[in-house]
């Protein structure tokens, strides 16, 4: 393969545009998401439903330990913190020998790297049957790198091949992991800054967790009151503990990622409202509920959680948004732990509020 211009491969990793080279493809390949892991002995790699190679498809495994799966609807936790992310790409085992020889004499086309496609036989075989040297998209290099050969796919070795994932190729910081599959011998990770970590799985799985819509019990329920409190509230139960697995199959690494919720906040959707607590944070009680449900006499009581509307909605009600904070925290392989940026889920809910002074509760 002949070596490619250091500009041009620039180029390629901010435009993120499909660029065809005579000897094989640089391009961005579209995000996909697999959770499961193929049995050991298939031969596929990671790969499409249609068998192609795929830099997008991960070989990590995702399952919920507890709190998902319990019914009602369902959404993805956003983070406090604007600044953080999942990992935008890692490397995994992909392939032994055995399997990557039966690749290439069956399927033979896709991803060899993040950025790299290959497609046809002879690539294949250049590199890692007859030892032949080949370039690499490894922008951390200052020059063009090139990779060595194989001889004969390392039959006879234990260990594994390794490339480059990213769930969404076009992200620019994937191109951190652009170096052309590699091998690594059996009971060890590559020696590379993108080599996947506990840490690297905790925070695959906080991108998988799921928590419950945010729509708490109010009383008066269909339409508020000038100047009387709304109570807010939501039962022991409804909010539990999340935890997701991630594991790695081939490198003994995985990590547990906790999601505990800990308090409500309330935005009333007008400033002519007071929340109470006046921060509008309630926290989570030692049962698992938050704020304390309304009973008949209290009317005129401060609730612990609530909001009290000092203008009438005038037809167009106000938007109440509710979202609860969920404390992120991990634990992995090797007895490694640690925190993540809090996660938030909200939702809104319609608020009509009336001129009336007084209503029989």
């Amino acid at each position: 393969m002949t070596a490619r211009p250091l500009a041009l491969r620039w180029a390629s990793a901010l435009t993120a545009a499909a660029v065809l080279w005579p000897a094989g493809a640089a391009h961005a390949a579209g995000p996909e998401d697999n959770t499961t892991v193929p049995p050991a002995d298939q031969p596929s790699g990671s790969t499409t439903g249609d068998g192609t190679l795929s830099a997008s498809v991960s070989h990590i495994k995702v399952t919920y330990v507890s709190g998902s799966g319990n019914g009602g609807k369902q959404g993805n936790l956003g983070t406090v913190d604007p600044d953080w992310k999942p990992p935008a790409c890692w490397y995994e085992p992909i392939f032994t020998p055995e399997q990557l020889k039966h690749f290439v004499e069956t399927d033979s086309g896709g991803d060899v790297g993040i950025h790299e496609s290959w497609w046809g036989e002879g690539l294949w075989t250049d590199h890692y049957r007859d030892g032949k040297p080949a370039d690499n998209f490894d922008l951390g290099s200052p020059t063009n790198s090139s990779a060595e050969g194989y001889e004969d796919y390392n039959l006879g070795k234990d260990g594994y091949f390794w490339r480059g994932v990213a769930p969404d190729p076009s992200d620019p910081d994937s191109w951190d992991c652009g170096r052309i599959m590699f091998w690594v011998d059996a009971g060890e990770v590559p020696d590379d800054p993108n080599s996947p970590t506990p840490q690297t799985l905790a925070e695959y799985a906080y991108d998988k967790v799921t928590v419950p819509e945010t729509e708490v019990e109010l009383k008066p329920a269909a339409e508020s009151t000038v100047n009387l409190p709304t109570w807010v509230w939501l039962d022991k139960g409804t909010f539990k503990e999340v935890k997701v697995r991630a594991e790695l199959p081939n490198t003994g690494l995985w990590a547990e990622t906790t999601a505990k919720p800990v308090a409500l906040h309330l935005e009333p959707g007008t400033d002519d409202a007071e929340t109470f607590p006046a921060s509008g944070e309630c926290e989570i009680n030692a049962d698992g509920s938050i704020g304390t449900p309304y009973t008949k006499g209290k009317a005129d009581e401060t609730p612990p959680c609530g909001i009290r509307y000092l203008r009438a909605s005038n037809g167009e009600p106000y938007q109440l948004k509710a979202s609860v904070t969920w404390e992120i925290s991990w634990e992995g392989s090797g007895g490694t732990a640690g925190d993540l940026p809090d996660g938030t889920f909200e939702t809104t809910q319609d608020m009509q509020v009336q001129e009336i002074q007084s209503i029989n509760r």
